[in-house]
């Protein structure tokens, strides 16, 4: 039992050390390529339209699409200096917004 332990213990930690190495490689990686003029920027300017969900009473839902808006995103694994990573934005920025009007 006290072995089980002992690996599961060591088995965290270097889980904890590599997720931390891979945060830390992507930060560099961000901050190398803002620091020096590459040809793949870091930061991204992303145009997208809402897309608005509204229910109506009998269950069904109407779909409005918003005016054009612009979210800047970063081309990393993790969110640096404030920004989503763009994977993500343009993930969260596809989904329906829903309005509720209560």
């Amino acid at each position: 039992m006290r072995f089980a332990a002992s690996i599961a213990k060591w088995m965290a930690i270097g889980m904890a050390a590599l997720l931390a190495l891979v945060y830390i490689g992507d930060y560099l990686s961000v901050r190398y390529r803002m620091a020096h003029n590459v040809a793949n920027r870091p930061l991204e300017v992303l145009e997208f339209r809402p897309i608005y969900a509204i229910p109506h009473k009998d269950g069904k839902s109407e779909f409005d699409f918003g005016d054009t808006e612009t979210e800047t995103c970063v081309q990393s694994l993790f969110p640096q200096f404030g920004y989503r990573p763009c994977w993500y934005a343009n993930r969260a920025n596809q989904k329906p917004i829903v309005l509720d009007g209560r």
